[in-house]
């Protein structure tokens, strides 16, 4: 058995409650989260009397709406899903005394799943935006910036292509940690 002198049990003391350097980052997001909702409700309270003008409410500009609200709300998910499944990993467990409303992934997702939820949010935020930016192309009103669309398209193909390869590697190492059978 290793015996461990006074500077190495200082040393990994100090390290070790030196993961509470992150708390702040956590409280941070828990900041940017309450920005966004206020952002969601910015769009919303602006959507709800422009999008109910007479005669009838225009249709793509609904859905434009709806998307742009789906967009805000995704991003809002992901923050929770870093803010707790960060701080449960990295900083401490959280006590929730049993509540029956505790998400059900709290406490599992390792780093490895919370990468898989972080890709998942991305690509699915990017074919938001990107959706949005086909539906502007039919209004009619300008001119398409087919640079701009080429490049949103590229771009979400590699978070896409990103995903797909965390994936495959996550698979890959978790085949390559269990025995194997005889």
């Amino acid at each position: 058995m290793h015996k461990r002198n006074l500077t190495e049990k200082i040393l990994e003391t100090l390290l070790f409650r030196s993961r509470w350097l992150l708390a702040p980052f956590y409280f941070g997001l828990v900041l940017a989260l309450v920005l966004l909702l206020a952002a969601f409700m910015a769009e919303l309270m602006y959507s709800i009397p422009h999008l109910l003008r007479p005669p009838t409410p225009d249709t793509e500009a609904v859905i434009l709406a709806v998307l742009s609200l789906i967009d805000l709300s995704l991003v809002g998910n992901l923050v929770v899903i870093v803010i707790f499944s960060g701080y449960e990993n990295f900083v401490s467990k959280i006590d929730t005394e049993n509540a029956e409303d505790r998400p059900s992934w709290m406490g599992t997702l390792d780093f490895s799943g919370l990468k898989m939820k972080l890709i998942g949010s991305i690509v699915a935020i990017s074919a938001i935006s990107l959706l949005r930016a086909f539906m502007d192309l039919t209004d009619g009103e300008g001119v398409v910036d087919e640079t701009k669309m080429y490049w949103m398209l590229i771009l979400h193909l590699t978070f896409v292509g990103s995903g797909l390869m965390f994936a495959i590697m996550d698979y890959i190492g978790n085949r390559a940690e269990k025995p194997k059978e005889n």
